[in-house]
């Protein structure tokens, strides 16, 4: 199984000088939990979740206005549509990430793949391994 067969295609994406208060806008509107952040070219340069937006900007007591570059994960994970399941699955095993933006030939943005989507597609053998070992990264560093 490819990428492509379980990947969101075209999701929502916002630039880095946007506000954290219109990501959190745009990920009620789509009902995400992370948006790919990219340049002006469609490339991505990072990936924003609700975790960083409360942890990142409400906790410290940012504004509204905080730019999305302020809190957001510059070291994004990629993958491509024709990987296959499993590589994509060690990936985000080794960086102990949730998420991999899909990034086309060109380098843009065309798709994202999470944990969940491995959950509902992949066989069961990835979905534990890969819950196993990004939740044993979490409670290494004290996260819920």
């Amino acid at each position: 199984m490819q990428v492509q067969e379980i990947m969101t295609s075209n999701p929502t994406c916002c630039g880095p000088d946007a506000s954290v208060q219109e990501a959190a806008k745009l990920m009620d509107d789509k009902s995400v939990g992370s948006i790919p952040v990219v340049n002006d070219a469609g490339e991505p340069v990072g990936i924003v979740t609700d975790r960083d937006i409360c942890c990142g900007a409400v906790a410290q007591g940012k504004g509204a206005d905080t730019r999305v570059s302020d809190v957001m994960s510059k070291d994004v994970l990629t993958a491509s549509p024709d990987e296959d399941i499993e590589s994509c699955c060690n990936k985000m095993e080794e960086k102990q990430v949730r998420r991999a933006v899909v990034t086309d030939g060109t380098g843009k943005c065309c798709g994202i793949v999470a944990q969940a989507d491995v959950a509902l597609e992949a066989d069961g053998k990835e979905t534990a391994e890969l819950v196993q070992k990004v939740s044993r990264a979490e409670k290494r560093s004290g996260c819920c």
